[in-house]
């Protein structure tokens, strides 16, 4: 099953690689990883994608609680949540039937088009991995010449916070 952990984490050096260190050595997959200050500069957030039975997560959870940089932990995947990615992507888009199609595709799946040249468009999309995932098979028959994408970033819905 596919867990999102959300970490308040000390904002220092070594502190992520504490966190890689302990899924590493138990061989566990990081799927994601996004980590950035919160609105404590003294604290950073930073949210892991996991997949593993609940027993192996627990364990996991357990010994990230054992770190001394970890402040806070949450499993988002225990309750509603919101969760969303952001991808930049890179489409050739030569001539004016291309142009046309990868612009309409790129307001269907409520992207921008933050950079157009003569030969190519870069497009900014946000949302659930899901739709990512849809729009770049959208866009199967134009040719990629390049993606990125930032990870998750995730928040409890309603009145579920992680603060300290």
């Amino acid at each position: 099953m596919r867990h999102i952990i959300s970490i308040l984490i000390e904002n220092e050096a070594g502190a992520l690689s504490r966190v890689a260190g302990l899924f590493s050595a138990r061989a566990y997959n990081i799927e994601s990883l996004t980590v950035a200050p919160t609105e404590d500069p003294t604290l950073s957030r930073m949210t892991i994608v996991t997949e593993g039975t609940d027993r192996i997560v627990e364990q996991i959870i357990k010994q990230l609680n054992k770190l001394i940089d970890v402040v806070k932990l949450l499993d988002l995947s225990e309750g509603p949540h919101i969760e969303r990615e952001m991808m930049l992507i890179k489409v050739k888009a030569a001539t004016m039937a291309q142009r046309e199609d990868v612009k309409r595709l790129s307001d269907i799946f409520r992207g921008n088009i933050i950079d157009v040249t003569p030969t190519t468009f870069t497009i900014e999309l946000t949302g659930s991995g899901q739709k990512i995932d849809s729009f770049i098979e959208a866009l199967a028959e134009h040719k990629i010449i390049e993606t990125v994408r930032s990870g998750v970033s995730g928040i409890g819905r309603g009145e579920k916070s992680l603060q300290v």
